[in-house]
């Protein structure tokens, strides 16, 4: 695995969706830890300091997302308002909507997973599995696009996890039969980067005004997947039927 190389200045305020006197969204990009582990190293945090924007301390993790998952990374600019977005993630409040290219069909048009995780065993750190004994995690989804890749059968989903279970879209798509390209640990086509993304959140952190909505842009490394699942860069191809509601 590459060491990862901290941004410059420039670099990380470039890739700033959102910006206000609570909050920040980054775009974070794919192959980089949020924070250091317990072994230390270069991590995402290393560039936080470029974001204080005239505070005396940097902005701080509201959440965190795996290494390889790029997409809307939500901070929290000061102790007040880090206590208010850990409150909202924890209640459940703030939506989350991921983009999946998967191996296989889903044979329906959406639907919802709805099984309990917990830790494979004791040796494998963060790794998950489907345990009836574990926590409930739950996760609706939608098919937007189906299409042929590297000739074979994908399809890109649009995920919302209810919960916030360790791997959750990866250890369930994977139990579904559709498991999420290039996750080496559940998923099919290791080869690949991984193709998930954080796309869209939504965070109602005025007590008065409209939640506030970011989108991420799909990264470079998911184009050629989901372009032929039928994603346009304009935005326009859209292929899916509209989803009932669940």
């Amino acid at each position: 695995m590459a060491t990862y190389v901290p941004m410059t200045p420039e670099e990380t305020r470039a890739r700033l969706l959102y910006r206000d006197g609570l909050m920040l969204v980054l775009d974070k990009p794919a192959g980089v830890a949020v924070h250091r582990g317990p072994k230390g190293g270069a991590s995402l945090e290393d560039d936080f300091d470029a974001l204080r924007f005239g505070l005396p301390r940097n902005p701080a993790l509201a959440h965190r997302l795996d290494r390889e998952t790029a997409g809307c990374l939500v901070l929290g600019r000061h102790h007040k308002a880090l206590e208010r977005l850990g409150l909202l993630f924890k209640q459940g409040k703030i939506g989350k909507t991921y983009w999946a290219v998967v191996a296989g069909e889903p044979a329906a048009e959406s639907g919802a997973i709805d099984l309990p995780l917990g830790r494979l065993d004791d040796t494998r750190g963060w790794w998950m599995k489907v345990d009836p004994e574990g926590q409930p995690a739950l996760t609706l989804w939608r098919v937007r696009g189906r299409g042929l890749w590297r000739e074979a059968a994908v399809a890109w989903l649009e995920l919302e996890p209810k919960t916030g279970r360790t791997h959750q879209l990866r250890v369930h798509c994977a139990a579904m039969g559709w498991a999420i390209l290039g996750d080496p640990v559940y998923g099919a086509r290791a080869d690949v980067p991984l193709q998930l993304l954080a796309r869209k959140i939504v965070v109602p952190i005025s007590k008065s005004g409209a939640p506030v909505e970011v989108e991420a842009p799909v990264p470079p490394h998911m184009r050629e997947a989901l372009a032929a699942c039928g994603w346009a860069p304009d935005g326009v191809a859209d292929p899916a039927p509209a989803a009932p509601d669940l």
